[in-house]
Parts: structure tokens; sequence; C-alpha cells
């Protein structure tokens, strides 16, 4: 039977949760209890998703009306740029009210999203907001990123810095802002947060010059706030996918010469999808199941990086 309420009660931050891997983990999250504030762009182009998103959260809902027990998080939404400070710091402060209004008679949060009308709560009051002080973020995941593959000798600096400002730089502000709240207001202090890096943090990569240096920059960046924040029991820890699909490289693995290599690379046989990075984000999440876990490096690729052969 598949386990359940691992995150019940918990409150999330995921950055670019509206597609790929953030949504994965979004919906990973939701179905073990979790209230999930997103961060997305807000751009009419992602509409589509955010609305698709919303229709999966009601649906995890709805699946489970007739299960007592079983906790359903809610999901609410914040658009806003990672690469500017304040959207990180605007997005700690969302999640700590848009859910205060959370109960069994009451599907909608408290936001400031007025295009946001979707929840998921619990059927079971015992599993609900209720059971943890209100005002705590207790998981950060930062997810949002950008790789446009380009040869090094024509990269464009504009290009470059637009990589770092987005991949880099906005994982530090989101970091920064997260432990802000984790260790001076959470009461107790304390959480978890996590760092979406890359294999290719570990690899080289001909046309990513400027984009494999953000996710070493990620995984390291992982592993220093865990000694700078282990005293405050806040854990830091990077996940590093393998080759997932996702909007980031649909046009690469249209190519069916490039997507049937990879596939013959990876020992598992296939390629991931964004659900696969669901598992392994709620095991860090989870303080029961990860507690003396910190500045680790889970590669989540299915055997990818192993196979030299």
């Amino acid at each position: 039977m598949p386990a359940t309420n691992l995150l019940a009660g918990k409150t999330a931050i995921i950055t670019g949760g509206t597609t790929g891997i953030g949504r994965g983990i979004t919906l990973a999250f939701l179905a073990q209890g979790c209230n999930v504030a997103v961060n997305h762009l807000g751009l009419e182009k992602d509409r589509p998703h955010l609305a698709s998103l919303i229709a999966e959260a009601e649906s995890l809902l709805a699946a489970h009306q007739s299960s007592p027990g079983i906790a359903i998080g809610h999901l609410a939404h914040l658009p806003g740029d990672i690469r500017d400070p304040s959207t990180a710091t605007a997005l700690v402060s969302f999640a700590l009210t848009a859910f205060d209004d959370g109960s069994d008679d009451d599907q909608t949060p408290n936001t400031t999203t007025p295009s946001n009308t979707n929840t998921t709560t619990p059927n079971n009051t015992d599993n609900t907001n209720n059971t943890t002080p209100q005002r705590r973020l207790d998981i950060c995941v930062s997810n949002a990123g950008i790789c446009t593959f380009a040869s090094f000798l024509d990269l464009d600096h504009a290009l470059y810095e637009n990589t770092i400002q987005t991949n880099l730089n906005g994982t530090f502000y989101l970091v920064q802002a997260a432990a802000r709240q984790m260790a001076i207001h959470n009461s107790p202090p304390g959480g978890s947060i996590i760092g979406i890096s890359s294999i290719s943090a570990l690899v080289g990569g001909g046309l990513q010059t400027h984009y494999t240096p953000t996710k070493a920059g990620i995984t390291s960046l992982m592993q220093s706030t865990a000694v700078a924040l282990g005293r405050y029991n806040i854990r830091c820890n990077a996940l590093l996918p393998g080759t997932v699909s996702t909007q980031l490289n649909e046009e690469d693995l249209k190519d069916e010469g490039k997507r049937t290599y990879m596939q013959g690379r990876i020992p598992l046989g296939r390629i991931g999808i964004p659900g696969d990075l669901g598992g392994p984000a709620v095991f860090l999440a989870c303080e029961e199941l990860s507690s003396y876990v910190t500045g680790a490096q889970l590669l989540v690729d299915g055997g990818l990086f192993v196979n030299l052969q």
C-alpha cells in the first residue's frame, strides 16, 4: 500500500512549480498532505500549464474524498521573476498566509492571487494544518531554471548572464529567504531545503558551458548551506536529475536518433518523467525519513551517470 500523510500539515514553496520537475514535485507533495505555494512567471503562454495544474490538484482531492485519514494539501500560486530578490521574500511571505483559512468546509485558501481558485484539503481534520503551528515554512524547493543549448565560441553574453541570474542567483535568493524564515521565525527552528541541480553538475556538456556551472553551483550551495544552517536544524540537499522529459528539452528529444541513444545509455532503459523526482523530493522533505541527511547529492538518473560502457 502506498505511503500517505508523509508531509501532512507541512507548508512548502516551489519555484517553477507549474511545469516539468517542479510540477511533478508539487503533485507529490500535495498527495502527501503538504500545502504548496508555487512560483511561476505569470506569462500568458503559461496559463494553460497553471490551469491544468489546478485541475490535477482538484482531481487529487476528489479521488481521496472517500478515503478518510488521507491528507491532501492545498495549492496556491504567486507569479514572480526569481532573478529579482524580492520575488523570493514575497513567496515566503505569501506561503505563510496563503493557507490560514484552510478547513474541511472551505476549499479556497487565503491568497493574494485572484486567479487562484483551487486548493485541496484533507478529508480528516486530524491531518490538516490544525496539527502544526500556523505561519511556519517547512520545505523550500528551488527548482526554476533555464537551459538553452548554445555553442561556446558563439555564446552570447546576454544568454550567459540570464542563465546565471536565473539558475544560480535565483536559487541563492530563494534559499536565503527561506532559511531566514526557518532559522529566525519558525518555532522551533528547522526545515528542509532542496536545490534542484542536475547530472550536468558532474559532467561536461559541449553546448552547455553556460548551464553546467550553474548546476554545479547549486550543488555547492547546498553543501555550504548545510554547514551554515545545521545549527538551526535546517537540512539542505541537492537532487540531481538525469535526462528527464520536460519543456526544457522537448525540442532536443524530438530527434529520434538522440532519444534512442540516450535511452540506450540509461540502465533502466527509459528517459525520466517529472514524477520520477517526486518520491526522492518527498524523502528529503520528510524529517521522519531523512532527519540525518544534509549536504547530500541524490542522483535521480536511471543509472546514467555510472554507465561508462
